[in-house]
């Protein structure tokens, strides 16, 4: 019997105690932010009260986001552009509307990947690749935020998504349900448990017993004791897709999440899984693109780097808590709707979403 390494037990510490954490980090942000971040003179009760009601609709939004693994900012720049100003009776101009959906994604991805981390559907070796493959397209992305003029970015985003809507209702997911041993078949458990037959994947990531065959392969077995059969083929495809989104992802904070889902479904990834690991690629690429937008602005001619002074600090200290909490709930949320439900969800908010972007592109906003 092997001992575990004291990296795999610092791991293993670190999530079964992760909301802490997840919590605890929002806190300090908004003890940060009423300590130290630039605000207007007069600043009294009033000021941070006023847009209490945020912390509702980003709750509402970041659980339906994360729950089927696209980007935060999907879902909370159209509904700034087309919700806020008739609840507020006052509309946001484009970098606050980046600023606000990218403080906000940031929190939000973090705190729900290290959810189904916890859970047990993070492919860690396919996250890996996919981040990796990302990251260029990313900065290139970033980089082009600030020259290429919004109406064509947004005309574009509402193509791809109306594409990929169509891919995911046209997608056999009949290979996504978990799976149950059989009479007679042997019993697996998550984390190497008592019974488990299967050794634990030294590459795995948080509670879940993985077996990677010769063949290719892998049985995943998440914190439930729900075990998915697949293969990590098909690398070539998510590429493209991610590359694609990548960009997008750059230039306004989603477009990764979006289209990565649907390669991982199209290549015959568990659904549950394909959330969970997408998770990761969003994340990591929302903090490269954040960081991309506040510092890169001077690396581009004509390029401009964001005004920390200007950012609505009343508005992020509901957000950054609200994304937070959705995304702790995600997971759970996740793992109780059935494939038919997820796959038809996804499909209509990007179709939603779509038509959103091709109004913003034609000035009705």
């Amino acid at each position: 019997m092997t001992t575990p390494s004291s990296s795999s037990r610092l791991q293993k510490a670190f999530l079964k105690y992760q909301h802490i954490f997840v919590f605890l980090a929002p806190l300090l942000f908004v003890v940060g932010v009423y300590v130290a971040a630039p605000t207007p003179a007069d600043t009294g009760l009033g000021y941070w009260t006023e847009y209490w009601w945020l912390c509702l609709a980003f709750v509402t939004g970041a659980t339906i986001v994360n729950t089927v693994g696209i980007s935060g900012s999907a879902l909370f720049v159209p509904f700034l552009i087309f919700v806020f100003p008739v609840i507020a009776g006052e509309s946001l101009t484009p970098e606050t509307l980046v600023k606000i959906g990218l403080i906000s994604e940031s929190f939000g991805l973090s705190s729900s990947a290290l959810a189904f981390i916890q859970y047990g559907l993070v492919d860690r070796r396919l996250a890996l690749s996919l981040v990796l493959g990302a990251v260029p397209f990313v900065v290139a992305g970033a980089l082009l935020s600030f020259v290429i003029p919004e109406p064509l970015f947004h005309a574009l985003l509402g193509v791809a998504l109306i594409a990929a809507s169509v891919l995911l209702f046209k997608a056999d997911l009949s290979h996504e349900e978990p799976g149950e041993a059989g009479e007679g078949e042997p019993e697996v458990s998550a984390d190497g448990g008592p019974e488990a037959e299967m050794p634990d994947d030294a590459d795995k990531l948080g509670p879940a017993g993985v077996e990677t065959a010769d063949d290719g392969t892998v049985t995943r077995v998440d914190r439930d004791g729900n075990d998915y059969g697949y293969t990590r083929g098909g690398y070539l495809e998510r590429f493209a897709n991610y590359s694609i989104g990548g960009v997008f992802q750059g230039l306004a904070g989603f477009g990764v999440g979006e289209l990565g889902i649907i390669s991982m479904l199209r290549t015959n990834v568990p659904v549950r899984v394909a959330i969970g690991t997408n998770h990761i690629v969003v994340a990591m690429t929302a903090v490269l693109a954040s960081l991309v937008h506040v510092f890169g602005g001077g690396l581009v001619p004509g390029g401009h780097t964001m005004d920390l002074a200007s950012t609505p600090w009343n508005m992020v200290v509901w957000t950054v808590p609200a994304t937070v909490t959705g995304g702790q709930i995600a997971p759970y949320v996740s793992t109780a709707l059935d494939t038919a439900t997820i796959k038809k969800f996804v499909g209509g908010l990007f179709a939603i979403i779509a038509v959103a972007l091709f109004l913003m592109a034609g000035g009705v906003a």
